[in-house]
């Protein structure tokens, strides 16, 4: 509710909205819904007498299947009149509404007949209460024997009740139009419409003339085997199967690191100790290698193609395996229908049998192809997907509805997924779980060796593709005046032209001959793209410093057409061609400097070949922090249980009191942490004792807040601040507080003293800002090089 102060303006605002003749009609329309339900109804919950006659059992069953038709036509009919009021209420206040800009935000949002809105929320939530309540009587009544079908034989013409529950008039027509029907008997009879709609859709109530079993109490599950680090990396390689370039190269990768992972691997089961790990089935299916989403990086490999995702797969393959994990994994859409379960057809119906699956990783391609061919069990068990999404999948692209509403829907967002179901390459959007992949580690004596070799006058550049050397000549010809420089261009017959003849360019060269040049080099350099690949962090761990160009402005889809279309603005966040190498490691290893000033670029060369860097290799990056990442991944994180929002703010009497809040003041009175005296935290991950809530400023996002203090945002805690007591404990006063529909909240409007709380918990985002709000931020620890993980979160 709307708390109004003294001078009644917030009164007078909302007053102009809801007195209108459009919002008095739909009112007219709600009244009379609900007076129409107290006199079709009335006498449909009368307590049975003791005299009533079977025949009376009978009429009152009949009477509720009806009743229950038209409560949920009434209610579906509420909600989505209510639904239209909100897109037209939305619509209406967004004249300054400009796609691709974060001010697309109104500075005078507000929510139009908001009582109104709520009480036809109200009694379209009775209508729902009332249309399940009589179909508890119902089921009751038919699985007691009180009451009976009004048919004799299994298969007569349904009766109309029935009929009206059932979407029979749509299973006439279509029944044909997809073979998957008549796998599951469907033969066009009233009979085989009816069993598939209550026992395989469960669209219709269960028929009592179908041969059931009296429910028995099932024995308790036997105990999951636990899953062991393993020992051999040969049964992965046989998993991974032949046949694409791409799974060579994969192959190779884990071949090359596996000594690496094996001890990594031994490393982590000392330190868990013989913690008990149920082991999951997983299925790996990676979208991009299917014929059907056209496979363009296999052809690729061997020509100087990206390899940033394949090199993520085969890490993540091989993390998985080592864990003990239970895998299959598939590269075709013929195996991907196989191995869920899929019936014959085109995808309009549901599996065949339960998941086997605990968990699924798979791409944004996967993703598609699974929702093509699942039917209705897509929806069921999305919740065990895990999507691989090199660059992130922002809260607001995610959300169906918002992103349609506010422009921020693109050809990849809008699943309505938890953000942190997807998991990108690097940590650049606490929305979403790191992911990650390796690089090789050197031993003492390998980093000895390559720092008695370091030439400091050669150079080597970023790029594979010619396209990247052109209109480079500036930068080239500067550095040739200090270094030798050599390249990676692929190329088949004749030298491309892109690259100047003063350069030694070796062609695309094998993984391991590759990691020779960075050895031998001292300054590894790139020209803006690509993007946040694995390349970068190589050279760093085999003794390269890396200069790249800072960004001014920073690139973002709003002006820099690599990221438009890709369901992520990272506003403000790509500075640089390598943000994470800029943010996280920095000088000495890293240089970022404006490639348009010839005087800082020319001392950022001098400097570096004068400076001596070790190699250097984050944590995070090794085959024993991937392991520690994706283990904590599968042990804590559930998407299939979720926290429901608290209810919305109701007007309360002076005598009823809230619970004291669980946050307390910190000793220095600029942010709230969990109190030590709260009692038993809720069942949390990360845990509560990590949380710290602190007030953004104006124009500032809930990432860049948290890391100004040397903390990451952690969106999983937004539920635990979306409550008006929290801005009471931070010494804000709010004069009015709502609940919306926006991936800014929650937050205030300092201004004009408003507080907004979040209505939709997929919106919760660490990303975006503006002028005009200070944001409630989540905030969190994290461990020595892993951003990923709280201090306690093991």
């Amino acid at each position: 509710m709307i708390t109004v102060n003294a001078d009644g303006k917030i009164m007078v605002r909302r007053c102009l909205v809801t007195l209108r003749p459009f919002r008095i009609f739909v009112l007219g329309i709600g009244f009379f819904t609900l007076c129409f339900l107290m006199t079709s109804l009335g006498g449909q919950f009368s307590a049975k007498r003791l005299g009533d006659s079977p025949f009376t059992v009978r009429t009152e069953v009949m009477g509720a299947l009806e009743s229950r038709g038209v409560l949920r036509r009434m209610s579906d009919m509420l909600e989505m009149l209510m639904k239209r009021m909100d897109i037209l209420a939305r619509l209406e206040n967004s004249t300054d509404f400009h796609k691709g800009d974060e001010a697309r935000f109104p500075l005078d949002r507000f929510q139009p007949a908001a009582g109104l809105m709520e009480r036809i929320q109200a009694i379209a939530q009775n209508v729902s209460d009332i249309a399940i309540k009589v179909d508890q009587i119902l089921r009751n009544s038919l699985l007691n024997g009180k009451g009976q079908w009004p048919w004799g034989s299994p298969c007569p013409k349904p009766p109309v009740p029935t009929m009206f529950l059932c979407p029979l008039q749509w299973m006439r027509a279509r029944w044909t139009s997809d073979p998957c029907y008549a796998f599951f008997g469907v033969d066009g009879t009233e009979c085989s419409f009816l069993i598939y709609l209550s026992e395989v859709e469960w669209f219709c109530p269960p028929l009592p003339w179908r041969n059931r079993t009296v429910a028995v109490p099932s024995p308790p599950p036997p105990p999951r085997p636990q899953a062991a680090f393993r020992r051999d990396l040969a049964r992965l390689l046989e998993l991974i199967g032949t046949g694409k370039e791409s799974l060579s190269f994969m192959k190779k990768r884990i071949r090359h690191l596996g000594q690496q992972w094996l001890r990594a691997a031994r490393r982590l089961e000392q330190r868990l100790a013989g913690r008990q790990r149920d082991q999951k089935h997983i299925l790996v299916h990676i979208g991009f290698l299917t014929e059907e989403s056209g496979d363009v990086f296999s052809p690729r490999v061997l020509k100087g193609g990206p390899l940033g995702e394949m090199v993520q797969w085969a890490d993540i393959l091989a993390a998985l395996f080592m864990l003990g994990h239970s895998l299959r994994v598939t590269v075709s859409l013929k195996e991907l229908q196989s191995h869920l379960g899929v019936p014959p057809g085109r995808g309009n119906c549901p599996l065949t049998s339960p998941l086997p699956f605990d968990l699924i990783y798979t791409d944004y391609h996967g993703l598609q192809q699974m929702k093509q061919h699942m039917g209705l069990s897509f929806k069921k068990y999305r919740c065990r997907v895990r999507v691989i999404d090199t660059f992130g999948t922002e809260p607001a692209y995610n959300h169906e509805e918002y992103a349609t509403l506010r422009g921020y829907r693109t050809n990849w967002g809008y699943w309505n997924l938890q953000p942190t179901q997807f998991m990108t390459m690097f940590p650049h959007t606490p929305d979403n779980s790191f992911m990650g992949f390796v690089s090789e580690e050197l031993n003492q004596t390998e980093r000895q060796l390559i720092k008695a070799n370091k030439v400091s006058s050669m150079a080597v550049v970023y790029g594979k593709e010619a396209s990247i050397w052109k209109g480079k000549e500036k930068f080239l010809a500067i550095l040739n005046k200090y270094m030798e420089i050599h390249g990676t261009v692929y190329y088949e017959t004749q030298r491309p032209p892109e690259v100047p003849a003063f350069v030694k360019n070796h062609g695309l060269l094998p993984q391991h001959e590759f990691q020779q040049l960075l050895r031998k080099a001292k300054l590894f350099i790139g020209f803006g793209f690509p993007y946040e690949g694995p390349a970068p962090l190589e050279a760093i761990a085999n003794g390269c410093v890396f200069l790249q160009a800072r960004f001014n402005p920073p690139h973002s889809s709003l002006n820099h057409e690599f990221f438009r279309g890709k369901p992520t603005s990272r506003e403000a966040s790509v500075s640089s061609q390598h943000p994470y190498a800029e943010d996280f490691i920095g000088k000495p290893h890293v240089w970022t400097v404006d490639y348009n000033n010839s005087e800082e670029f020319e001392a950022a060369i001098k400097t570096i070949m004068r400076t001596q860097v070790d190699p250097y290799l984050p944590y995070e990056y090794t085959c024993e922090g991937m392991l520690e990442r994706i283990h904590a991944y599968i042990q804590h994180q559930d998407f299939c249980t979720t926290s429901s929002l608290p209810p919305s703010p109701k007007t309360k009497s002076p005598a009823m009191q809230s619970p004291p809040s669980p946050l307390a003041l910190s000793p220095n009175s600029t942010h709230l942490v969990w109190s030590p005296s709260a009692g038993r935290a809720p069942r949390a991950w990360p845990p509560l004792a990590s949380l710290q809530a602190w007030l953004s400023e104006p124009q500032h996002t809930c990432t860049e807040t948290c890391r100004r203090r040397g903390l990451v945002c952690e969106p999983t805690f937004f539920r635990f601040l979306n409550k008006e007591e929290v801005f009471l404990q931070l010494s804000i006063a709010c004069d009015s507080t709502e609940y919306e529909m926006n991936h800014l909240y929650p937050a205030v409007a300092e201004n004009v003293r408003e507080c907004y709380l979040q209505k939709e918990p997929l919106l919760f985002s660490c990303a975006g800002h503006h002028a005009k709000y200070r944001r409630l931020c989540p905030c969190r620890d994290f461990r020595r090089g892993q951003v990923a993980l709280c201090r306690d979160c093991l």
